[in-house]
């Protein structure tokens, strides 16, 4: 009974796959949001926040470093 339901649960996956993938088959287009992402928010970046806080600006100021 354990394996039919793993059979039919992994059966169920694969086509959920294959479905999703088929715009991609026929079309060579990936799939896209239809929302805008952030950017229909009015958000400029992730982080928004008028002034991070302390480890962000930690983060921040190493990953400055690291790129110079």
């Amino acid at each position: 009974m354990m394996m039919l339901t793993f059979l039919a649960t992994f059966a169920v996956f694969l086509l959920v796959v294959l479905g999703m993938s088929l715009g991609w088959i026929i079309k060579r287009k990936s799939i896209q949001g239809s929302c805008g992402g952030i950017s229909a928010l009015g958000m400029e970046k992730v982080c928004d926040c008028p002034e991070p806080c302390d480890a962000r600006k930690k983060r921040m100021a190493r990953e400055a470093r690291r790129i110079l």
